[in-house]
């Protein structure tokens, strides 16, 4: 097959989504598909990357961040399309890519990639202490409406998991298919875990070898609500030996460090690209915490459970669906003295049995990305005979 993604959000500065394209193209060169990422850009050029293509189209730059730049020329867009002449076009957007590839005029499969859901990074975050989740979905109804209006010109919507496609299936979006994500299980694993290098952690927060220590992995960015984990850990940073190590960057940086500053035992370690040193710090922790109710799947958080860490995550998203109580306590997101207790309740509970559980899950519940490619471009075939025929 011939998989063409019209990717808004692909930069080469990029986080998440670069990682995932990368993968897919790498993937597809393994597997047998041709898969080419129209992308904006700062000129127009084409090149090969990772077995794939990259076509980029020359467009404004983004003003809010400019790593990225604006998706804008429609017919350029539609140009490559019909020359391409793809099996497969994925819209991975709900905004200009989505309607890009959904209002191109090509006889091929077309699926629409809800790997973001909007509503729940930011309306649910700004208004989450004001109203229940499930009120803010009722308010914001008119961008559901939306979606459900945009996924009709597609043949299926690729989500990352199921309870991700029953949510967006009881607004009315067409044809949700769950394809979950997966990790690279044998990088992130418990035999990193390395007693040196935790105690030398430690003693960069001051405390002793017996003390424990949590640690985040997270943009600095208001979904993330990096300001309920500092001020819930304070709570129980004041009577017991805990540290927190904070990896990350993002807009907010100024906002979490001013948070960090304040709170005792809260260390902020910045952006690293050192995988391997990212893996064994995480290996090496005792617990690993999460403030986003928006994930759609949570890899960080499945990345710690793989190195056999116990979870504390929102009870709402893709964390809370990866979290199982044998491992994991959950708390409502954006409330500090939940937080606080969840922590305190896994302090109380035997960490040598949530490792063990955090095993069985690794092998049982959580995947990888070859796994994941496998599934997507199995269904990309079904789609594509059903559409023959």
């Amino acid at each position: 097959m011939k998989i063409i993604d019209v990717a808004e959000f692909y930069a080469d500065q990029g986080g998440g989504v670069k990682t995932y394209i990368n993968q897919k193209l790498q993937a597809g060169a393994r597997m047998g598909h041709e898969v080419v990422i129209v992308a904006p850009g700062r000129t127009s050029f084409e090149e090969e990357r990772l077995g794939g293509r990259i076509i980029w189209v020359k467009g404004p730059r983004l003003p809010v961040d400019p790593r990225y730049v604006i998706m804008w020329r429609r017919k350029a867009i539609h140009r490559i399309l019909d020359r391409e002449k793809p099996d497969i076009v994925e819209g991975s957007s709900p905004w200009t890519g989505g309607h890009f590839a959904s209002s191109w005029k090509g006889n091929a499969v077309k699926t629409f990639i809800f790997h973001q859901d909007p509503v729940a990074v930011y309306p649910h975050t700004m208004l989450g202490r004001l109203m229940t989740v499930g009120r803010v979905d009722k308010v914001f109804r008119f961008y559901w409406n939306f979606l459900k209006r945009l996924s009709n010109r597609f043949e299926a919507t690729i989500v990352s998991g199921e309870w991700l496609a029953e949510r967006v299936a009881s607004f009315g979006v067409k044809n949700p298919i769950a394809v979950p994500f997966g990790i690279d299980k044998a990088f992130f694993s418990p035999a990193r875990r390395d007693p040196a290098l935790r105690k030398s952690l430690l003693e960069s927060l001051g405390l002793p070898e017996n003390a424990h220590l949590f640690m985040g992995i997270s943009r600095h960015h208001p979904e993330k609500r990096l300001g309920t984990i500092i001020e819930g850990f304070q709570k129980v940073a004041d009577g017991r030996p805990v540290g927190l190590l904070l990896f990350g960057d993002g807009p907010f940086r100024k906002y979490v460090a001013y948070k960090a500053n304040k709170a005792a035992n809260v260390k902020l370690m910045g952006f690293t690209s050192n995988r391997d040193e990212l893996a064994n710090i995480l290996a090496s922790c005792d617990y690993f915490v999460h403030g986003s109710a928006a994930e759609t799947y949570g890899l960080v958080v499945a990345e710690a459970i793989c190195s056999g860490l116990p979870v504390i995550v929102p009870n709402f998203g893709g964390a809370a669906d990866l979290a199982d109580p044998s491992y994991a306590e959950t708390y409502t997101a954006g409330a500090p003295d939940e937080f606080a207790e969840a922590v305190i309740r896994i302090l109380n509970r035997n960490r040598d049995n949530m490792v063990k559980a955090c095993a069985v899950a690794a092998e049982s519940k959580i995947g990888t990305m070859d796994t994941h490619f496998e599934q997507l471009f199995q269904v990309y075939a079904e789609l594509l005979a059903k559409k023959k025929s």
